[in-house]
């Protein structure tokens, strides 16, 4: 089985002092009703850049253990983030420090900054995977219309069964994806 996994909020976290929010609002923005996300302004960055210190982004271990349970089996791992080209040492040392390039078959960051919903796409329709696990719902409702035999979940905190679209399914838990 073909599996996509995001990084941020899936394997590692938000610093534990600074509101969700408050980060996501430095990225994403609404402009009549399209989704478009932004480069951080240079100040922005470099308070991003602070942010990922390895002792503010620590590893969300449940997750990294379901990780490596089923590494271990008939799966392709892919880590598919679209994290932007300031934060590519800092990313490399967290994937690094967790280990996370022993585990993954092949990882696509977006440094070449493209619009992070369209590089997202664009990877997905080359990879063809069976699933993809995403904490951001704009972002999956935008890919799934253009990869309808792929099963995106949206990992989050609603604890429902309902599917959100034909094609995408909400999950609190990263084992949920077998059930």
């Amino acid at each position: 089985m073909n599996i996509g996994f995001d990084f941020d909020k899936i394997f590692i976290d938000y610093p534990p002092f600074f509101p969700s929010k408050l980060i996501d609002k430095m990225y994403k923005q609404k402009d009549n009703g399209i989704l478009l996300y932004r480069i951080p302004t240079y100040p922005e960055q470099l308070f991003r850049k602070a942010t990922h210190l390895p002792f503010l982004r620590p590893p969300i271990k449940e997750n990294l253990a379901f990780l490596k349970s089923i590494s271990k089996k008939e799966n392709k791992l892919y880590l598919i983030s679209s994290r932007y080209k300031f934060l590519e040492k800092e990313t490399n040392r967290l994937i690094q420090k967790y280990q996370l390039d022993t585990i993954f078959d092949h990882m696509y960051f977006n440094f070449g900054n493209k619009q992070p919903h369209l590089f997202k796409d664009e990877v997905l329709k080359q990879l063809r995977l069976d699933f993809y696990i995403d904490d951001d719902l704009s972002l999956l409702r935008h890919v799934a219309k253009g990869n309808p035999k792929t099963k995106f979940f949206w990992l989050n905190q609603v604890h429902t069964k309902q599917p959100l679209a034909k094609n995408i399914f909400p999950i609190s838990k990263l084992s949920e994806i077998f059930v």
